[in-house]
């Protein structure tokens, strides 16, 4: 309850400097929210190929035209499916950014926080890794006792909750599940911390284990979640429920996996076989 009063609160309507400089005001809404270094960059870099696009014109003096032009040429001449890479990514955040109090062991559950719409929701944790994951936090609370011995053992909390709980960043339960291997100094308070793993080194474990196991298709961290949903979906559960743990807005979304469960052509028997 403590953190959706924060975030609401934080994310209430915030006015720029008027005088500042256009990327200025966007940094300063953006830091005032509470959105995350990385969300920051990536809007900056957005609004930067938006201008550029059309010719360094200010975006006050542009309108819808521009937007569906500049998504055009993307979409077309670009080939970049901008809604799709920006989802992979945000739920491959869901997984970096975990932390150790959301690890419900005796429930089976798992909450992932400040999901898709700055949604909390609640999803399975498999109790065929459980074993496994209990070593994998006993290795990470070494780490973070060691960080304590040193004078350290902080990390980046939500909101105001800092200001709120000084002392929660060093607290167990905040630590992240997959921390980095190395302090890193925070851009907004200038302390040294330990951060979550890089979206990067999962994406690059992941293909390794594919490399490991064999397997010749294309995939990746995403082409799990795909998995986890068509298989639910296989074994009897409810398309509701599906949406519920993968967290999307609508159930239209989560249907789609019910066109890949149709598998066409494959319930045609070869005459070869016969």
């Amino acid at each position: 309850m403590e953190n959706a009063k924060a975030g609401n609160f934080s994310r209430a309507a915030v006015v720029p400097n008027p005088k500042a400089r256009l990327l200025d005001q966007v940094r300063e809404v953006i830091q005032l929210k509470h959105y995350s270094l990385r969300t920051e960059e990536a809007y900056i870099q957005w609004i930067k190929r938006f201008i550029f696009f059309h010719g360094k014109r200010h975006p006050r003096e542009m309108g819808a035209g521009e937007v569906e032009a500049f998504l055009r040429d993307l979409a077309v001449q670009r080939k970049v499916a901008a809604s799709t890479q920006n989802q992979a990514l945000m739920r491959l955040m869901e997984c970096v950014r975990l932390r150790v109090k959301d690890l419900l062991f005796d429930e089976n559950q798992m909450v992932v926080r400040d999901g898709k719409g700055f949604k909390d929701r609640v999803t399975v944790l498999p109790s065929s890794v459980k074993a496994e994951l209990g070593a994998h936090l006993e290795r990470v609370r070494l780490l973070h006792r060691s960080d304590l011995a040193a004078g350290g053992g902080e990390v980046h909390l939500p909101y105001a909750l800092a200001r709120k709980y000084p002392q929660a960043a060093r607290e167990w339960g905040w630590q992240y599940v997959f921390p980095a291997m190395h302090l890193s100094r925070d851009p907004w308070s200038g302390r040294l911390r330990r951060h979550h793993a890089s979206e990067t080194s999962l994406q690059r474990a992941v293909k390794e284990a594919v490399r490991l196991a064999g397997i010749a298709k294309q995939a990746s961290c995403h082409s799990l979640r795909h998995s986890f949903a068509t298989q639910l979906l296989e074994a009897g559960y409810d398309i509701r429920t599906v949406q519920e743990l993968l967290g999307h807005k609508d159930v239209s979304t989560t249907m789609i996996y019910t066109h890949v469960m149709q598998k066409p052509g494959l319930g045609v028997r070869s005459p070869l076989d016969g």
